[in-house]
């Protein structure tokens, strides 16, 4: 990995044009199928095909048997559970997880995905079903009290994640910056001595302090993120389909359920709108 020196003044445009060109490419490819896909073609091929975070606990990673666990992939059961087939869990690091869609290599993701507006010129949003706080970690010798503070330290962030976004609005000019493919190498980097703190989300302290108990803490906190499943652009169906679906399991507790399962607590109070984020296909 390179270090890249950030807070350029057109860094958030150039992040959000990153994104949009990543995604035109693969809207131009996408194959016909995928694009006239229903819900219909869904239940006739007999299986949902989801994509997911392969290494990023909670949220979604393999287990020891080889079979894809974790909070999102729960959701994701239910959901193919209300549509009647079994779910095919496709594994995606952070930086695949919208192409992976948008070239119908999935049918829909849950796959952490922080709802932010860039990433809303490209898929659709589902209402959220998920919070998640972005934060900064670091060894508790570490001295960072305050953003000013992280120039003097080497960075590390998943690339394109939520924690690359936060990371880089927030650090001081000069600040170097490692991006790495995915949550897994992130921390391993932290662990290894590559960068003195990384971009969080807020299960990483838990995580590190599995190999080094009690070395680890939250120094920043960044902002809270909202995650919603993703479907293609203008498939008001799919779009329709898994809103009442999020709706259904807020009401009936199943999702309470997930969230006490895997989080140890009870899901947060969601927002009815997020700016620039549309929940529905206009």
């Amino acid at each position: 990995m390179t270090d890249t020196p950030i807070f350029r003044p057109t860094r958030r445009s150039v992040l959000g044009a990153g994104l949009a060109a990543l995604a035109a490419p693969a809207l131009l490819t996408l194959p016909r199928d995928a694009a006239a896909q229903t819900v219909a073609d869904v239940k006739s091929k007999g299986k949902l095909v989801v994509g997911i975070q392969g290494d990023n606990a909670p949220w979604g990673f393999v287990n020891s048997q080889g079979v894809q666990e974790g909070f999102d992939a729960d959701v994701a059961k239910l959901f193919g559970k209300q549509l009647g087939v079994p779910v095919e869990f496709v594994a995606t690091a952070v930086a695949n997880r919208i192409p992976a869609l948008v070239t119908g290599r999935v049918d829909i993701l849950f796959a952490t995905m922080g709802m932010y507006p860039d990433r809303a010129k490209a898929i659709q949003f589902s209402k959220p079903y998920a919070a998640n706080d972005i934060i900064l970690v670091a060894a508790k010798g570490t001295a960072i009290a305050a953003p000013a503070d992280m120039k003097n330290f080497t960075i590390g962030v998943a690339r394109s994640s939520a924690q690359d976004t936060a990371v880089t609005k927030v650090a001081p000019e000069g600040t170097t910056i490692r991006r790495f493919d995915d949550d897994a190498a992130t921390i391993q980097a932290l662990l290894s001595g590559q960068v003195q703190a990384v971009g969080a989300n807020q299960f990483y302290p838990l995580r590190l302090n599995k190999s080094q108990p009690g070395a680890y803490e939250r120094k920043l906190d960044f902002v809270r993120q909202y995650n919603g499943a993703g479907t293609r652009l203008g498939q008001k169906e799919w779009n329709e389909t898994v809103n009442a679906f999020i709706d259904t399991i807020k009401a009936n507790g199943e999702l309470a359920k997930i969230y006490q399962t895997w989080m140890g607590f009870a899901p947060p109070e969601f927002p009815t709108t997020l700016e620039g984020v549309p929940f529905t296909v206009g």
